[in-house]
């Protein structure tokens, strides 16, 4: 007689997994993956933590809703690790069960969920097709909107016909009133964009994005903050070690100290981006902008380093995190941690409380000017759209101001 293995608690005394065999089938897949064998172990242990805990409870892959997984999760007993790290394990191989066709249940979005995914697919449709955004700045416009939407209507799905001009300038206050002001000089472009959206789309019957107030961006007229010399190559130094992570992060860093790349462009560098043969480089700008530039030979020995010693992915992004499966980087944060970590670690004192990656373009446009380059010269390096992008290094120019700057007046003078 057949017995069914849902059902059936054990068999000659041992029991049964009620996960069967899709535990072995999520190691192998991670194991092509290039997840490496201490990370495997540590998934299997977890896995094998839900199996036990479900057999338990009596409970079968189809019994594994969102709130059943949480209970079991919440269950003592787990190995040692954050509990964070337990759930994102378990999270990845439910993920794996529903693309298998386990029977796992998937739960139904809201009714706020579906409203919120249906407008956030034709607005960045909207933002693609009729304004040629970018998907970086597609992503920020939608997460602004977002972001507007929670703060007025909170859980409920809200009617755009009730937004009123004030609920917008709260908003704003909100965001920029704080003891750490929100710094993103796009808000109130992002912001015209979506009500202008709106209305065009008729969910809204008058233009709000005519109401709505420029933000001061007063930290926008002080001087670009900078490195010397010297402490830029203290920082290379202290970036640089003889390991994968080293290798990666100083070829990152160099990019930026010797050709002026901004992060995301960093990030964003492709292995066909990169003429081995003509010694230039591609680089993904701004506005969906692409600009060949010379690859300097110190530059290229460290990307040739890390390439060939260090890197192992499927994907075409040169730069990959160092853990299977060897994705590229969401976002360009890292190098502003790395930053962080060279000044520690040489004493190098940053020249503002918060600085970027953008210090190292600073610095070496300061270099530049002070070297007798001129503005355009700058502005072909940095790559500027506009010459106002330019000019704000010419106050760095001392000398420059010095043969032009005219006598302090003396009393009694003519």
């Amino acid at each position: 007689m057949k017995i069914n293995s849902q059902k059936r608690r054990s068999v000659k005394g041992k029991a049964i997994d009620p996960l069967g065999d899709y535990p072995g089938q999520f190691r192998e897949v991670l194991k092509q993956r290039g997840y490496p064998p201490g990370t495997l172990r540590l998934y299997c242990r977890r896995i094998e933590r839900l199996s036990e805990l479900m057999r338990r409870r009596h409970l079968a892959v189809a019994d594994l809703s969102a709130p059943e997984v949480g209970r079991l999760l919440a269950v003592p007993g787990w190995p040692p690790a954050d509990h964070g790290y337990n759930r994102t394990i378990v999270r990845r191989f439910i993920e794996f069960l529903v693309e298998r066709g386990a029977g796992v249940p998937v739960p139904q979005p809201t009714a706020k969920q579906r409203a919120r995914a249906a407008l956030r697919r034709d607005y960045e449709a909207y933002l693609r097709n009729q304004r040629g955004l970018s998907d970086a700045t597609i992503y920020n416009c939608w997460r602004l909107a977002d972001r507007f939407m929670e703060f007025r209507f909170g859980e409920k799905v809200g009617a755009f016909a009730k937004i009123t001009p004030a609920d917008i300038v709260r908003f704003m206050q909100h965001l920029h009133g704080r003891a750490q002001p929100y710094r993103v000089k796009t808000t109130s472009t992002h912001l015209r964009t979506f009500f202008r959206f709106l209305f065009q789309t008729g969910q809204i019957r008058a233009n709000m994005a005519l109401t709505i107030p420029s933000i001061a961006q007063r930290y926008g007229a002080r001087l670009r903050r900078y490195l010397a010399p010297e402490q830029v190559e203290s920082v290379l130094a202290a970036v640089r070690s003889d390991t994968p992570i080293g290798r990666r992060n100083f070829a990152m860093v160099l990019l930026m100290a010797r050709l002026g790349l901004r992060a995301p462009e960093v990030i964003a560098m492709r292995i066909e981006d990169i003429d081995w043969r003509a010694g230039e480089v591609i680089i993904h700008g701004k506005g969906q902008r692409h600009d060949r530039v010379p690859l300097p030979e110190e530059v290229g020995q460290a990307l040739a380093d890390y390439i060939q010693r260090d890197r192992v992915t499927t994907f075409r992004e040169v730069f990959v995190v160092d853990r299977a499966p060897h994705r590229p980087f969401k976002n360009s944060q890292l190098l502003n941690v790395v930053l962080k970590s060279a000044f520690k670690k040489t004493g190098v004192k940053p020249p503002a409380p918060y600085v970027g990656s953008h210090v190292l373009r600073h610095s070496l446009a300061t270099q530049l000017v002070r070297r007798g380059a001129s503005l355009d010269e700058i502005a072909n390096l940095l790559r500027h759209r506009s010459r106002a992008s330019t000019m704000i290094y010419a106050k760095l120019d001392v000398e420059g101001l010095r043969s032009i700057a005219q006598p302090w007046p003396v009393g009694g003078a003519q």
